[in-house]
C-alpha cells in the first residue's frame, strides 16, 4: 500500500529536505507540496492524504491552526510536525499529531517517525480487512493473526473516581481523545485511561473496534444508526443512554459502506 503524503513549508529547501529524506522509503509516495496554510487547506480538500508533514511558521495562519482545521475537515491524514519551533510541541500534539520533529532533520528520529506511521496505517488496514472476513453471525471478528482466541484482552485498566478499574470490552461504546488524554464512554459513565488512541487501538483490533476518525475509535455491536451527513461523510448514533453521535470521516465511511453493506 502506498502512503500518499503531502508537504507543507513555505520553504522549497525545506520540503527538498524532507523529500531527500523520503527518498529511502519506497511505500511513501509524495503527491502534493504546499507553500501557505490556505494552499494546504485546498489541497487536503480535493484530495485525500495518508500523512501531512507539517511546518509551524507561515505568514498567516501557523500550523497549529492547520492543523486544527484538519480536525473540522473530518478528513484523516496522519500528522508529522517538522518546525524549528521546539515551544509548540504540546499545542501539536493537542492536534492529535503523531510526531514532532526539529529542523535541522535527524535521520534517525525521522526514521522513527516514519515507521510509526508505517505501523499506524498498517493497524487500521488490518482492523478494517478483520472486518470484512466477520461471519454472517452479528460482526464476530475472526483473529486473523492468531487463532487463540485466549489470547485476546477481555479487560483493559481505566481511571474513574480517582479508583483503577477493570472495565469489560464489551461495555465499551468509544474511545476518544480531548485535551490530550484519551477516554472510554460506557453506558452511564466515562473513564480516562492511560492509553494512547492508537495504542488502543492496536489493543482492541480483534474486538470489533473501528477508527472512524482521528480522534475516535467505536465499538461497532454497540452502534445502532447510520446518518449520512456532508460529502461523503456520515454519523453513527451508538445505542448509549445519550444517543451519542460519534461523527465519520469520509475516508472511513467508505469503510463502513463495506463493512454494513449499505
Amino acid at each position: 500500500m502506498k502512503i500518499r503524503a503531502l508537504i507543507v513549508d513555505d520553504e522549497y529547501p525545506a520540503r527538498e529536505e524532507i523529500r531527500y529524506q523520503l527518498k529511502n522509503y519506497s511505500n511513501i509516495e509524495v503527491i502534493g507540496e504546499a507553500a501557505s496554510v490556505s494552499e494546504a487547506i485546498t489541497l487536503i480538500s480535493a484530495l485525500e492524504y495518508d500523512l501531512v508533514f507539517l511546518d509551524i511558521n507561515f505568514p498567516v495562519k501557523n500550523g497549529i491552526d492547520l492543523g486544527k482545521e484538519i480536525l473540522e475537515m473530518e478528513c484523516e491524514p496522519i500528522i508529522i510536525y517538522v518546525t524549528a519551533y521546539q515551544e509548540y510541541a504540546l499545542q501539536a500534539f493537542k492536534v492529535n499529531a503523531l510526531d514532532y520533529l526539529l529542523k535541522p532533520i535527524d535521520p534517525k528520529e525521522f526514521d522513527k517517525a516514519i515507521n510509526r506511521v508505517i505501523r499506524t496505517v498498517k493497524i487500521k488496514t488490518q482492523s478494517t480487512r478483520s472486518y470484512l472476513n466477520s461471519s454472517n453471525e452479528g460482526l464476530k471478528v475472526s483473529n486473523y493473526q492468531n487463532n487463540d482466541q485466549s489470547n485476546i484482552v477481555k479487560k483493559i485498566s481505566a481511571e474513574l473516581n480517582g479508583k483503577i478499574q477493570l472495565v469489560d470490552i464489551e461495555q465499551i461504546y468509544y474511545a476518544y481523545v480531548e485535551n490530550n488524554y484519551v477516554y472510554i464512554k460506557r453506558d452511564k459513565d466515562t473513564l480516562i485511561t492511560k492509553y494512547t488512541l492508537a495504542s488502543l487501538e492496536e489493543k482492541l483490533s480483534n474486538q470489533n473496534f473501528f477508527r472512524v476518525n482521528r480522534s475516535h475509535l467505536v465499538n461497532l455491536n454497540k452502534t445502532k444508526q447510520i446518518l449520512p451527513f456532508f460529502k461523503g461523510s456520515c454519523y453513527l448514533i451508538m445505542s448509549d443512554k445519550e444517543n451519542s453521535e460519534v461523527p465519520v470521516s469520509r475516508r472511513q465511511a467508505k469503510e463502513l459502506k463495506k463493512i454494513f453493506d449499505f
